[in-house]
């Protein structure tokens, strides 16, 4: 079965730092590169940051460039999201997903696999 599960979400201060962490299962991890989305209340899903099958390329939104670092272990099946500097227009649920290619997509539709979401909370 695949899965992708992740973790880290809360409630935090504006300019406060959270790291959120995707594990996969059930598929072959690093023939898959990863993308983190999120989503809040009434928008649509929009890409956050993308991370190749080996990890050697990152793209991200502007909007969290320079805050926001994606990376993975493909020995822990895992993707990590560094987020520092928050703001509360980063509130939303923040997804990973993964794409059988070689480098990350930007749009949600592009990719295969999907988990339920983390919950990312930034008060004023």
């Amino acid at each position: 079965e695949v899965q992708l599960v992740e973790s880290g979400g809360g409630l935090v201060q504006a300019g406060s730092s959270l790291r959120l962490t995707c594990v996969a299962s059930g598929f072959t991890f690093d023939d898959h590169a990863i993308g983190w989305f999120r989503q809040a209340p009434g928008k649509e899903r929009e890409f956050v940051a993308g991370i190749s099958r080996r990890g050697g390329t990152t793209y991200y939104a502007d909007s969290v460039k320079g805050r926001f670092t994606i990376s993975r272990d493909n020995a822990k099946n895992t993707v990590y999201l560094e987020m520092n500097s928050l703001k509360p227009e980063d509130t939303a649920i923040y997804y990973c997903a993964a794409d059988a290619s070689v480098y990350a997509k930007t749009t949600p539709i592009d990719y295969d696999y999907w988990g339920q979401g983390t919950q990312v909370t930034v008060s004023s």
